[in-house]
């Protein structure tokens, strides 16, 4: 995403990792959660992105992470709901970073209300992961396939059967 020769203007996008720092704030005050900053690679040959991750006090809520992979973000609900936003920074898709931002908060709110959905199912090919994101203005599923160490890890943690996330607790006043 960072180096893409079709993006004449990577800054557009700074408004998106201003309103990701000022919703992990808002979140870290309101709610009983772990906030932990490090600085992680997001792939094989990727470079270290920062990263912040909440974590819910009550184990059976789904933890939140953003990575801020220069220009945009790659939001993680769960274990398996990962996005990026912008999905590509090129000049010819000229995502709106007004709509990310709606899109970001639309699907940390659903994620906080205990709209994510996540199980482990088996097949004749290997193991698949299910995913399902329900809120306000966001209803959509995911699944992909699972290395055989990713499935047993995922089953040991409770994702033979399904698992509804429950929402955040509030934070006593």
């Amino acid at each position: 995403m960072d180096g893409n020769p079709d993006t004449t203007d990577p800054d557009r996008f700074a408004t998106l990792h201003e309103a990701a720092e000022t919703l992990l704030d808002e979140l870290t005050e309101r709610y009983q959660v772990e906030r932990r900053e490090s600085k992680e690679p997001l792939g094989l040959d990727e470079a270290l992105a920062r990263t912040v991750r909440l974590i819910p006090h009550m184990p059976t809520a789904a933890p939140l992470a953003v990575h801020f992979t220069g220009p945009g973000l790659r939001l993680r609900l769960g274990r398996w709901w990962e996005e990026s936003l912008p999905a590509c920074t090129c000049d010819t898709c000229d995502e709106d970073p007004k709509v990310l931002i709606d899109r970001l908060r639309t699907h940390v709110d659903a994620l906080i209300e205990g709209g994510l959905w996540e199980r482990v199912r088996r097949g004749l090919g290997g193991s698949w992961f299910e995913t399902r994101l329900i809120g306000s203005g966001v209803k959509s599923g995911r699944e992909g396939p699972l290395s055989p160490v990713g499935a047993r890890d995922a089953r040991r943690g409770g994702f033979a059967a399904p698992v509804q996330w429950a929402p955040w607790q509030l934070r006593s006043r």
